[in-house]
C-alpha cells in the first residue's frame, strides 16, 4: 500500500451540549414513581447546574462525532517513546468486567473475596517470576507512585539501620519523575551524567556514591532506549558504600522473560501494569504501579499484604516495619485483573513480545538512520531516539516534523524528551505492529525527509488534514479554549 493513510474524510462539527437541544427532551424514561413525592430543600441544593434537555439520539451522536475527532491505539499505530502505547487484547477488558471482580466491594469480608485475594496472591508470583525479586506489592495506582513507595522504602531501610542518608543519585537519562519522587522522601537529587555511549559508566557513579548517599535511580532501559550494560557494576559500586538499586521498570517490555533484575543488582523495581501488561494507557483512567524487591527489603513493603494460609487467602498488616499504606483499600484492582489475564494468556510469549519489541525498534532505527541524525548509532531496546539535526540547515525542526506525520495518518511520536538530546525524535513501535504498518510509518517519515529537503515551507504549515490546523501552543496550555 503507497498511498498515504491520511485524508480529509467526513468529519463532523459538534457544538456544546448546551448548545444542543430543546426544553423538554429527555434521553431515558423513569419507572413508575411506587413512593409519595417529597420536596428537595433547596437551602441544600441551591438551583442546581442548568443541564441541556437531550433526546437520546442527541446524546449517541454528540459522543459519536467526538469520538471521530480522536485517535487511540484501535485507529492506528502510535509510537510514543517511553509510553508502551501497545494494542490490548480485547480478552483482559472481558476479564476485568466478569461480575464477581467488577462489581467485589472492596469492604467485602475475607470469606465473601476470596477469589479476589486468590488472584492478587497469584499476581504477585507471576510478577515475582518475571522480575526475578521475590516480594511484591500491588498497592501502588501508577509508576510515579511507585517511585515514590520505592523511595519510602529506600528511607525506612536506612532509618532502620540507622543511618541519615540524604541524597540519591539519578542519571540524565532518568524517567522525568524520579528527583521529584526523591524529594518528597527527604533526598537530594544528585544528577549524574551518562558516557558517551547513552549509559552509565561506572567511574561516573562511583565518584558520586558516598556513605551519605541512599542509593541510585536507574531507567533500564533508559530513556534513549539503551540497556544499561555497565548496571552490575554500578550496583556493585553502590552497594559497597551501603547504598540501594532503584529501577525504574516503566520499560519493562523491552526485557520480559529476559532480565533478571535481582540478578544484575537491582533492590528495588516498580512496573507499569498500564504500559506492559496491558491497560489502556493515556485515557486518564487508573494505572497500576506494583513495587517488587529483594527479600531483605519485604519486610518494608505497604501494608495490607496478600498472604495464604493454608488454602484460605487473607490480608496481612502486621508488619511493624512497613512503610504504611499508599493506595486506599488494595490499589486499583481492575487493573490487576487486566494484568493477570494478560499474563496467564501470553504465557511463555512474554519473552517473545518483548523480542518483537526490541526487532520493531531496531528496524525503524535502520531503515531511518540515512534520513534521521542518530545520536546512538548503536543496537537499542524498545525504542530509537532520533534528532531534527539534518533538517535543521532548511530550518524544519522536530515539531514540524511531527506535525507533518499527522497528515500522513500518524500519531506523532514522543518529541523533546529525553532531554539529553536536542530535537529529540523518540520512536517505540512496540511489539503489536505489523511489518506492514512499520514500512507505512517508515515510509511517511521518509517522505517527511524529502519535503524538509525540497519544500521546507510546506511542513511549517502542517498539519492540513486533521480537524484541527496547528494550533497556538502556548495559548492552548495559557488559555484553553475548550469549545469543539
Amino acid at each position: 500500500m503507497n498511498e498515504q493513510l491520511g485524508t480529509t474524510g467526513l468529519v463532523f462539527n459538534e457544538p456544546l451540549l448546551w448548545e444542543k437541544g430543546s426544553p423538554g427532551r429527555t434521553a431515558l424514561s423513569l419507572p413508575r414513581r411506587d413512593v409519595d413525592e417529597a420536596p428537595l430543600d433547596d437551602a441544600l441544593t441551591g438551583d442546581g447546574p442548568d443541564f441541556p434537555d437531550l433526546s437520546e439520539l442527541d446524546v449517541v451522536r454528540h459522543f459519536t462525532r467526538l469520538s471521530q475527532w480522536n485517535f487511540g491505539v484501535d485507529s492506528g499505530m502510535y509510537p510514543l517513546g517511553s509510553c508502551t502505547m501497545k494494542y490490548n487484547p480485547r480478552t483482559n477488558e472481558r476479564q476485568a468486567s466478569i461480575p464477581g471482580f467488577a462489581g467485589a466491594h472492596p469492604l467485602l469480608p475475607e470469606s465473601l473475596c476470596q477469589g479476589a485475594l486468590a488472584l492478587m496472591y497469584d499476581l504477585q508470583g507471576y510478577l515475582s517470576e518475571i522480575t526475578g525479586l521475590p516480594a511484591v506489592t500491588l498497592q501502588p495506582a501508577a509508576g510515579a507512585h511507585g517511585e515514590l513507595t520505592g523511595m519510602l522504602i529506600f528511607a525506612a531501610y536506612h532509618k532502620h539501620k540507622g543511618q541519615a542518608r540524604t541524597k540519591v543519585l539519578i542519571p540524565d537519562t532518568a524517567h522525568g519523575t524520579n528527583p521529584a519522587s526523591a524529594a518528597l522522601c527527604g533526598f537530594t537529587s544528585v544528577p549524574v551524567q551518562s558516557g558517551p555511549d547513552g549509559v552509565l559508566t561506572p567511574e561516573s557513579v562511583a565518584e558520586l556514591m558516598d556513605e551519605d548517599t541512599a542509593g541510585i535511580m536507574i531507567t533500564n532501559p533508559n530513556t534513549l532506549g539503551l540497556f544499561e550494560t555497565h548496571i552490575r557494576q554500578v550496583a556493585d559500586i553502590v552497594h559497597r558504600k551501603g547504598g540501594l538499586i532503584y529501577c525504574d521498570g516503566a520499560n519493562m517490555n523491552a526485557i520480559m522473560g529476559i532480565v533478571d533484575m535481582e540478578d544484575i543488582g537491582v533492590d528495588v523495581l516498580h512496573l507499569n501494569l498500564h504500559k506492559t501488561f496491558s491497560t489502556p494507557h493515556g485515557g486518564g483512567g487508573p494505572g497500576a504501579g506494583p513495587v517488587c524487591v529483594t527479600r531483605e527489603l519485604e519486610p518494608f513493603l505497604p501494608v495490607p499484604r496478600v498472604v495464604k494460609d493454608g488454602g484460605i487467602y487473607h490480608l496481612d498488616e502486621d508488619c511493624p516495619l512497613s512503610v504504611g499504606k499508599v493506595h486506599a483499600f488494595y490499589g486499583n484492582f481492575g487493573i490487576l485483573v487486566r494484568a493477570c489475564s494478560y499474563i496467564l494468556s501470553m504465557g511463555k510469549y512474554l519473552k517473545q513480545a518483548s523480542q518483537y519489541a526490541v526487532l520493531n525498534a531496531n528496524y525503524i532505527k535502520e531503515k531511518l538512520k540515512g534520513d534521521y541524525h542518530l545520536p546512538y548509532d548503536r543496537p537499542c531496546m524498545h525504542e530509537c531516539v532520533f534528532t531534527d539535526k539534518r533538517q535543521q540547515a532548511r530550518h524544519v525542526a522536530t515539531l514540524d516534523i511531527a506535525k507533518r506525520l499527522m497528515d500522513h495518518g500518524f500519531h506523532p511520536p514522543t518529541i523533546y524528551f529525553p532531554l539529553v538530546v536536542s530535537g529529540a525524535i523518540m520512536i517505540e513501535p512496540t511489539e503489536t505492529e505489523s511489518r506492514e504498518t512499520l514500512d507505512q510509518f517508515i515510509d511517511a517519515m521518509k517522505r517527511i525527509a524529502a519535503e524538509a529537503r525540497e519544500c521546507p515551507e510546506c511542513l511549517h504549515e502542517s498539519p492540513r488534514l486533521p480537524k484541527v490546523r496547528r494550533l497556538d501552543e502556548t495559548m492552548a496550555a495559557r488559555k484553553p479554549c475548550l469549545k469543539g
